[in-house]
């Protein structure tokens, strides 16, 4: 049975969110904890979506390789990035097409120009085609297409690295909002700062990571001492786009802020900090010091890690306004949610209301989640 019916046959209830939030509610609290809705998530939302996976200056040279699991705990797919001879990247699956054998065990360089296989020695090219293996001299229409490694949809934005199972969108669609906004930055000279960076491991179910990070109307009172000083709350705005969502960070007076060029959407706006989501599970928060990216990774129903990675452009900026500690607002948040995640196991409680004014990423997200699970297209941002 392929992952598409197993998924189809286990189908759990589908759920609606009302396109007008003035008179929506929210999906049902079973997404939040039911098995069967977070194994239908994972061939219909995340094995359809762009994932962020590595750096493009860790692989520099011919023949360098870095093995990794997509989405640890959710999808467990083994892949691979891999530098050819004719310094292409590509992104391939790391499971041999003759018995299923992990492939690549290590980052670091190939010894030669081909990927062997220590089960049985089938060889691939750095391209992911087949090349050779002993025994097969009899075998009828082989090889095949079927024995080539697959091919994983690879794209690069910046120094960073993203890849797809089977893509619902096209990447330059979905990466599009955070382009407009933060392309004039000079990209490649954010550093990765791994000391600074940290997993969190969060008792709650992914999407409720999400949904805080979604709105602003939990800033002045689960962040009163962090955030609630360093933002305008009347000119905090959320703007919806297709596959993603900006929340505009703009700062209170006195506060660090971009120096934006002439020509840009926000030039006059003292933006402080650009929060973006896209769909499903990233996060990218840039600051003037940098950018910090959290990736949401589910690992159960009512599981959830969330790795912080920050990138830093200019260290002196680190703990100035909106973008300073960002741990302590972290840990903020993940108390907050681990408490709402109790809160929906609730037999009393089902669904919610949304703010008009004050959740419209969060309701944007729901008719995403629910397009995605139970439909065929994305809702309309208009």
């Amino acid at each position: 049975m392929s992952a598409s019916s197993h998924a189809s046959a286990n189908r759990p209830p589908p759920f609606q969110v009302d396109p007008d939030i003035r008179t929506a509610w929210t999906p049902p609290s079973a997404i939040y904890h039911d098995p069967a809705y977070f194994a239908h998530q994972k061939d219909t939302v995340f094995a359809r979506s762009w994932h962020l996976v590595g750096d493009v200056r860790d692989l520099k040279t011919t023949g360098s390789v870095k093995p990794f699991t997509l989405l640890e705990g959710c999808l467990d797919e083994p892949l691979f990035l891999i530098r050819d001879e004719d310094q292409t990247l590509h992104c391939l699956s790391n499971v041999c097409t003759h018995r299923g054998n992990i492939l690549v065990e290590g980052e670091g360089h190939l010894p030669g120009t081909s990927i062997q296989c220590r089960y049985h020695g089938r060889r691939f090219g750095m391209d992911g085609c087949f090349l050779s293996m002993s025994g097969f001299e009899e075998a009828e229409s082989f090889p095949s297409p079927e024995d080539d490694l697959p091919v994983a949809e690879l794209e690069t934005w910046g120094p960073f690295v993203f890849c797809a199972l089977d893509p619902a969108m096209p990447f330059d669609d979905w990466i599009a909002p955070v382009r407009e906004r933060v392309d004039w930055m000079a990209l490649e000279a954010l550093q990765f700062d791994a000391a600074g960076s940290h997993d969190y491991l969060v008792d709650a179910n992914w999407a409720l990571y999400c949904e805080n990070y979604l709105e602003g109307l939990h800033i002045p009172f689960v962040h009163r001492n962090t955030l609630g000083g360093a933002l305008d709350r009347d000119a905090y705005t959320t703007t919806p786009f297709e596959y993603a969502s900006l929340q505009l960070g703009v700062g209170t007076s006195g506060e660090h802020t971009f120096d934006l060029p002439g020509d840009h959407p926000d030039a006059g706006t003292d933006v402080a900090a650009y929060y973006f989501w896209l769909f499903p599970n990233l996060m990218l928060n840039f600051y003037p010091w940098g950018l910090s990216v959290n990736i949401v990774r589910p690992l159960g129903p009512t599981r959830t890690k969330v790795s912080f990675r920050y990138f830093v452009a200019d260290e002196t900026k680190r703990e100035e306004g909106a973008g300073a500690g960002l741990d302590r607002v972290e840990l903020e948040d993940e108390e907050i949610v681990e408490q709402v995640q109790r809160g929906v196991g609730s037999r009393l409680y089902d669904r919610g209301r949304y703010s008009p004014s004050g959740e419209v990423g969060t309701h944007h997200f729901h008719r995403l989640l629910a397009s995605f699970m139970f439909g065929d297209a994305p809702p309309q941002t208009t």
